[in-house]
Formats: C-alpha cells, sequence, structure tokens
C-alpha cells in the first residue's frame, strides 16, 4: 500500500510518498495564493513522476498552514506532530527538531519512539524565520538562496541589535549606507535569527542529536549560527524541507 502527505507552507508546497516503510519520493514547489490548489498541483505532480494515480493512493494527511485546505486528505494533522514522525522515519536516533519555516519557527523535543514530549513555537512575530531572512536579502539584493554562501565569508558578523523585523531592517539599510561590508551584515542577520531561534529550544530543554529540518535548514550561515548558540552539531538530513510531508505520510500508514 502507498500513503501520502502533503505539506502546505505559506511558501512552499511540498508532498511525499511512503510504500513498505520506505520513501517513494517527494516533491517541492511555490505555494502560491491558493492552498487548495498548491496541494492538487504538488500531489498530482509527484503521482506523475512516480507514475501513479490517485487510486493508488491508500490514504493522504495534509499538515502545515493550509493543511484545511487540501479537502481530498482523509486527515489533517499540525506540522508539530508531522515534523516529528518524519525525522524520526528518517533517522530514529533523532531527539531534538528545530524547524525554520516561512512563516514560524519550531523547537521539538521528541522521545525513543518518535513523539512529540515538548515544543515551544515563534508564531507571532517575523523574526527567527524564512520570512524574516526574505525581507533581508531583499534589502541587500541578494537572492534568498545565497544567503548563506555570503555569510561563509565574513570576517566581522555586524551586530544587529533590533528583534522585530520592520526595525531590523532599517538597522541594516543603515548599515548599507554605512558601507558596512555586504557579508558581515548578512552574517549578523543569521547569528540575529539564531538568537531567537535558540531561545525556543533552550525553553524546552533540547536534546542531542537534533535534526533542522524546513527550507531555511539549506541555509548553512543559518545551520551554523544556530550550531553556535546551541552548542550542537545538526544531524545533517537530506530532505530537511520535505520533512513534514514525510511524517505526514508515515502518519497517513496508521490511519
Amino acid at each position: 500500500m502507498i500513503y501520502a502527505g502533503i505539506d502546505i507552507g505559506s511558501i512552499t508546497a511540498k508532498s511525499a510518498l511512503i510504500k513498505d516503510n520506505k520513501l517513494l519520493g517527494t516533491h517541492v514547489m511555490l505555494s502560491g495564493y491558493n492552498p487548495l490548489n498548491a496541494g492538487i498541483k504538488v500531489f498530482e505532480t509527484l503521482l506523475k513522476k512516480s507514475e501513479l494515480s490517485k487510486k493508488d493512493i491508500t490514504a493522504i494527511v495534509s499538515t502545515g498552514y493550509g493543511r484545511a485546505s487540501v479537502n481530498f486528505a482523509d486527515n489533517a494533522i499540525t506540522e508539530i506532530i508531522c515534523h516529528g514522525a518524519g525525522a524520526h522515519f528518517m533517522n530514529p536516533t533523532i531527539r531534538g527538531i528545530i524547524d525554520v519555516g516561512g512563516q514560524d519557527s519550531k523547537a521539538i523535543l521528541l522521545d525513543t519512539n518518535g513523539q512529540v514530549e515538548n515544543f515551544a513555537m515563534n508564531d507571532k512575530c517575523a523574526a527567527g524565520t524564512g520570512r524574516f531572512l526574505e525581507v533581508m536579502a531583499k534589502a541587500l539584493e541578494v537572492d534568498l538562496d545565497q544567503l548563506g554562501e555570503f555569510s561563509l565569508k565574513a570576517d566581522s558578523p555586524s551586530k544587529i541589535s533590533s528583534i522585530c523585523t520592520v526595525f531590523a531592517e532599517s538597522e541594516v539599510i543603515s548599515m548599507i549606507s554605512g558601507q558596512q561590508k555586504r557579508e558581515n551584515i548578512i552574517a549578523g542577520i543569521h547569528e540575529s535569527a539564531a538568537a531567537r531561534v535558540a531561545i525556543l529550544a533552550t525553553k524546552i530543554k533540547i536534546k542531542d542529536p537534533i535534526m533542522m529540518t524546513g527550507g531555511v535548514a539549506k541555509n548553512k550561515g543559518m545551520a551554523n549560527a544556530l550550531e553556535g548558540r546551541l552548542g550542537f552539531k545538526f544531524v545533517k538530513g537530506n530532505l530537511p524541507q520535505e520533512n513534514g510531508a514525510i511524517g505526514a505520510a508515515v502518519l497517513a500508514s496508521r490511519i
């Protein structure tokens, strides 16, 4: 039997298929303005890639920001639980998860069975999220995907004191006017975001081994800044952005 997971985030939509407790494939695309359409498209695209049809799928679980919009799913489950299930499926030793998504960031503590013991979430402020990095990349006229590489070239990270995205953006603009090196400003942005996320991890007393999930996990500068703050090295996941969809597929197999 084949099970599907669909994760509709604020920026990207992800899908995953599992058969016989093995990952068949995944797909990622931009969410756009209509979460239902995104869910349909990301699911159908993965089916086509896998040479399958919807009748081949036994059960579907949706998760993420737009999970309630996926009206063809058999169940909708929060991303906290799905990220836990996904991380445990990919690596059963994982006890902690740092998930930095487009509009929120989360720290999750797992037990030995991959069940969520505790979590903390920042969903009231853009600071420490992918949106924060997106705003800063625009201000610096740098492609979002290049932020990590730029920050690794910094020799003296800039100090950004504002925790509010709006004020931090003004601070960054002042730094640009002051001709501070772009690499140092970007490294400072990562340090500022990491400090916000680290507070969540400290709050739940996160444990090693830790996996970083979400699209921001692909940003080496952000990952390095978080490792420095937490004092842990992350276990590298092959599909951090797809982790929530993978977890949703795992949970679909338990329906």
